[in-house]
């Protein structure tokens, strides 16, 4: 499976949703997992490498890949359970090269207007992505949500404009929490530092979700 999170909003959290997504198939699913690094800010390459200077954490291949990436990541994922695409902040060759080989695309959105804003460029792209993939999988995802009560409306807000473009929006959702950036910078995960917490539990959600609904799509077309 190669699972492409990417978008053209910088600051979604992509990199970080990446990391612990690819720590959660290595751990949980006992998978082969490798990361395709195509951010130019290499800040997955950086967890990478300071997590490979604590031999108790679970080993994670990275390799970096800028450009035409297409073929690259076809090879790669006949090496690999699952190859996770970690593309920067903005429409690029990789983002395009990737989508067009990826089985599922996952898009982070803040609750933000300035990135949902990004929806309709991203559904341009999708779109024509689709044309020659036309098997992948798109699906919005809200992060970074902040968690006051009172803010509840506004990311059901940005679910439903998301969900307006006809692109599949999970329900699973991430909030705004200190154990994402702190795990980052040691180069471990949320499942390392808190196995049952509140974070770690966004993240199966999500992975969970997104299994679901490859299995759904798998016995729906044979």
């Amino acid at each position: 499976m190669i699972l492409l999170v990417g978008g053209e909003k910088g600051g979604s959290g992509k990199s970080c949703l990446a990391q612990n997504l690819a720590v959660f198939f290595a751990k949980e699913l006992e998978a082969t997992v490798l990361i395709a690094d195509c951010d130019p800010q290499r800040t997955t390459s950086d967890w990478i490498q300071a997590r490979n200077n604590d031999p108790k954490l679970e080993t994670i291949n990275c390799i970096q890949l800028y450009g035409k990436i297409r073929n690259d990541l076809l090879s790669l994922n006949e090496h690999y359970d699952y190859v996770v695409v970690d593309c920067g902040g903005s429409d690029n060759l990789a983002l395009r090269a990737a989508m067009s080989v990826a089985n599922h695309v996952l898009i982070p959105m803040r609750p933000k207007r300035r990135d949902i804003k990004t929806a309709t460029h991203m559904e341009d792209m999708l779109s024509t992505c689709k044309m020659v993939n036309p098997k992948m999988i798109a699906s919005f995802v809200i992060t970074q949500c902040p968690s006051l009560p009172n803010q509840a409306p506004r990311i059901l807000e940005a679910k439903e404009v998301c969900a307006s473009f006809g692109i599949n929006v999970l329900d699973s959702i991430t909030y705004a929490r200190n154990i994402y950036d702190d795990s980052e910078e040691k180069g471990t995960s949320v499942f390392e530092v808190e196995p049952d917490g509140k974070a770690a539990n966004e993240i199966r959600n999500i992975a969970n979700e997104m299994l679901a609904i490859k299995q759904e799509i798998s016995y729906e077309f044979g």
